[in-house]
């Protein structure tokens, strides 16, 4: 007598995949994308997760602008190798920006990384693992960051020929995402709670171009802007040449733009900017800025500069230094230069010395310190509309329209004395401040 077969095929479990990120924003998004598709390929992945499970996969996102990105990439990839070696982990594998640029050094000193891609080689990292990509899942990601507000990357690349930057070695030209799929995307995003999007691109202003002929940032902000629940849209990374005035209409029409701007100038010493190769002068920039303030009163204006840069002489700091005070940045960040082979600047001499370099970037800041406390005490008894981000500690902690995440201002309510929901705006009126920080209260 026969006797039938009850048992059934084992189903063979997927590693858990465990996604790492460093770098800027537009790493997060691309960790964000890759994420989505590997949830749509059925796998459990997990951002940056401190317990690993020794089967993991480890996708590590690195960051290669900049020495001191470079060095905390090599150094992530050399602490998971070495769990992998222990057997704590399953495979390392070595993605982004430091592993487009200098993937055959890094593959002949850490031998033990199981596969290692560039910028552009989502498909193929997918295959590696066991997943095939997706075309319907465009627009489809997991966010990493608080689901009320994402990174939103409208093109990658870079077409300008700024000589400290090694961008567009890493992530090549400049391509515009359709506008059509930009849309999906902000509605998708808006249909699973997102109300902020923060616009990232090598340079937004440029976007385009290369698909429309023309500068079309602004159309683009008008068709986000009617996405049903967004609620703030925020600009980051424009360029200073070129620069579109068109959208700064938009923003002036819209309520939902916000009144922000992150604008990196880098440098204001003409002899700077000839040799950074930015296509703009001193009176130029000042002019500039003074437009945009102009066109948009009230518009809180962020930019970056470089100390340090090859060439840089006292009287070209005491320049910038100066024009930081007249011009009072609502937020400021400072790098010191860094020298990166195969840009254009690497052909100079790398002159300044690293303490001076830090010396002129801390004075610097210390100059944008006093700014920023004397423009915030002129907040105090103003009310705001708050974007609140999180409860941390005894305080809820949000952003007015004026700040973007993790790089600039927060306004702090306590928690004793207020309840609010993150993802929720309130109203706060601000009863104190601090440098970089504003301290208020809930009313109706």
């Amino acid at each position: 007598m026969k006797t039938k077969r009850t048992d059934q095929p084992q189903k063979i479990s997927k590693p858990r995949v465990n996604v790492v990120t460093l770098g800027c924003s537009k790493n997060i998004y691309d960790s964000e994308v890759l994420m989505g598709q590997l949830k749509g390929n059925a796998f459990d992945v997990v951002h940056e997760a401190e317990k690993l499970n020794r089967d993991d996969i480890i996708v590590i996102n690195t960051c290669g602008f900049i020495d001191n990105a470079k060095q905390e990439s090599i150094d992530t990839i050399l602490q998971y190798s070495t769990l992998k070696e222990q057997g704590k982990v399953g495979k390392v594998i070595v993605t982004g920006c430091l592993s487009e640029r200098y993937k055959p050094e890094l593959e002949a000193e850490i031998t033990n990384v199981d596969s290692w891609f560039g910028t552009n080689d989502l498909q193929n990292l997918l295959h590696t693992v066991g997943a095939n990509y997706k075309h319907e899942l465009i627009g489809e990601r997991l966010l990493t960051t608080p689901s009320h507000f994402a990174y939103f990357k409208i093109a990658e690349g870079c077409n300008r020929p700024c000589s400290f930057c090694a961008i567009p070695l890493m992530r090549g030209k400049h391509v515009s995402k359709p506008m059509d799929e930009l849309v999906t995307e902000a509605k998708k995003l808006a249909a699973n709670g997102t109300k902020e999007l923060i616009l990232i691109a090598q340079d937004l202003t440029y976007y385009g171009l290369d698909i429309y002929g023309k500068r079309n940032l602004d159309e683009l902000l008008r068709n986000l802007s009617d996405v049903n629940g967004i609620e703030w849209i925020r600009l980051q990374y424009a360029y200073p040449s070129g620069f579109p005035m068109e959208i700064l209409d938009a923003m002036n029409e819209r309520e939902n733009i916000c009144k922000y701007l992150d604008m990196p100038l880098q440098h204001i010493s003409d002899n700077m900017l000839k040799s950074m190769r930015r296509g703009i002068t001193k009176q130029k920039t000042i002019d500039l800025v003074n437009q945009i303030r102009d066109k948009v009163p009230g518009i809180a204006m962020r930019t970056t500069l470089i100390t340090g840069y090859p060439g840089e002489t006292e009287r070209d700091f005491e320049e910038m230094a100066q024009w930081v005070e007249e011009t009072r940045f609502d937020r400021l960040g400072c790098f010191t230069y860094s020298h990166e082979e195969k840009t254009h600047a690497y052909s100079l001499e790398d002159d300044v010395p690293e303490e001076v370099k830090q010396e002129r970037a801390d004075a610097i800041m210390e100059i944008q310190q006093g700014i920023s406390f004397e423009k915030n005490q002129e907040k105090i008894g103003k009310t705001f509309k708050v974007l609140i981000d999180k409860k941390d500690g005894e305080y809820f902690v949000g952003r007015t329209e004026f700040d973007s995440p993790e790089v600039d201002n927060e306004v702090l309510i306590d928690a004793n004395l207020h309840y609010a929901t993150p993802g929720s705006f309130v109203n706060v009126k601000i009863a104190s401040a601090e440098d970089f920080d504003l301290y208020g209260q809930i009313v109706k």
